[in-house]
């Protein structure tokens, strides 16, 4: 079986996020969403979790950290071309979230761009051409 992986986000408005997340390219599956969670899909590996604060709880004793306020994680996806990464960027500054909340990092090879949801988790969006990377040695 192919891993998986799942990346749980507790979320203020669940509404808000699930349509932030959507705007950025994931569908929702219906099938793990309710009123206390919705699963939105990027990829047939990768799903994010969103959970309201309620739910979160069932999970964790843990405080919900304020990623306004602090970091917490950086989770990066790829994209398949560099208009890819501009257009999740783009996508998630009209849709509520902050465009490229860090520094932008063109290496020609490489483009990283960086944005928040409208919770303040942090985003990477990536493309990367293997064939244009430096040599090592």
């Amino acid at each position: 079986m192919t891993k998986m992986i799942f990346v749980n986000l507790p979320v203020r408005d669940l509404p808000v996020a699930r349509t932030f997340y959507e705007a950025v390219g994931a569908t929702n599956n219906p099938q793990f969403t309710d009123e206390t969670a919705a699963c939105m899909v990027f990829s047939e590996t990768i799903n994010v979790m969103l959970l309201t604060h309620a739910k979160w709880a069932t999970f964790t004793t843990k405080p919900i950290s304020d990623a306004h306020k602090a970091g917490e994680v950086m989770l990066a996806l790829s994209c398949d071309s560099r208009d890819a990464v501009d257009a999740m960027v783009d996508a998630a500054g009209k849709a509520g979230g902050i465009a490229d909340c860090n520094p932008l990092q063109d290496y020609g090879f490489m483009l990283n761009r960086s944005f928040q949801d409208p919770d303040g988790h942090v985003w990477e969006a990536v493309w990367m051409d293997p064939q244009g990377m430096p040599a090592h040695g």
